[in-house]
């Protein structure tokens, strides 16, 4: 099953971040957990959400005390303009309340 989700934020005040991780799997949890702090967790190893830049440079922070520079990888995707976009999802969706810390 696919479900369309179209998402319209009038002004969008706050840039949207998709955030996408490869860690090693001793440090897996400690990340999910950081990122749970600031984002929706949407998917294993999948974050999204709003981020002033404050809150931002908060996550960056904590999540380089944490990783291996040379081992781990954190995407941040930044969308400035959210007036609209798409999110398509084929089969399940994640429930929100599975992001409760």
């Amino acid at each position: 099953m696919m479900r369309f989700i179209l998402h319209l934020k009038p002004g969008g005040k706050m840039p949207y971040f998709i955030v996408t991780y490869d860690v090693s799997e001793e440090r897996v949890n400690k990340v999910r957990k950081i990122l749970k702090k600031y984002l929706m967790w949407v998917q294993n190893s999948v974050f999204e959400g709003e981020l002033s830049d404050a809150k931002l440079q908060k996550c960056f922070n904590e999540l380089l005390r944490v990783i291996d520079k040379e081992e781990d990888s954190v995407y941040f995707y930044r969308l400035e303009n959210q007036i609209g976009y798409e999110k398509r999802i084929l089969g399940v969706e994640k429930e929100l309340t599975d992001n409760i810390v």
